[in-house]
């Protein structure tokens, strides 16, 4: 599986992948959480990360965003997952762009386990996202 990177002209198959991806893991999320998220991440995240992605016969299974050593985040496509598209781009991240951590939110457990199997531990723990709101945030790092 190749993972490649991803550009401006992305941004819209990439912004679908996450919302796909969001509802089918994040069902903590109400939809307006969901509807103030998107434009955040579709003008002003994406364009602080590095974007990699993985493509199947010119379509995005899965992305991944990487600032400073942190994977800040890693959407796979519903209908991708289970398929080795989340390995792939954690195992880039952590080969190419030197990751050494991941915020997971805690009401996440699928996420959780994932980073585990690639070998992150929990190293601590936040109330709160990024954006302030109730949405616990377990900082894990490479064990």
């Amino acid at each position: 599986m190749r993972t490649e990177t991803a550009e401006r002209t992305d941004y819209e198959e990439l912004i679908e992948v996450w919302e796909r991806s969001v509802r089918a893991t994040h069902d903590f999320l109400a939809e307006s959480d969901i509807a103030e998220l998107r434009p955040l991440i579709l003008t002003q995240y994406f364009d602080a990360v590095e974007l990699r992605c993985v493509r199947r016969d010119g379509r995005i299974l899965g992305f991944s965003g990487v600032a400073d050593g942190v994977l800040e985040m890693l959407f796979v496509a519903p209908e991708s997952r289970n398929m080795g598209v989340g390995r792939a781009l954690c195992e880039h991240a952590v080969k190419r762009q030197s990751v050494t951590r991941v915020d997971v939110n805690e009401q996440n457990p699928q996420a959780l386990g994932f980073y585990e199997r690639m070998g992150f531990a929990v190293t601590g723990r936040s109330p709160v996202d990024g954006q302030g709101r109730p949405f616990p945030l377990l900082h894990m790092s490479l064990s």
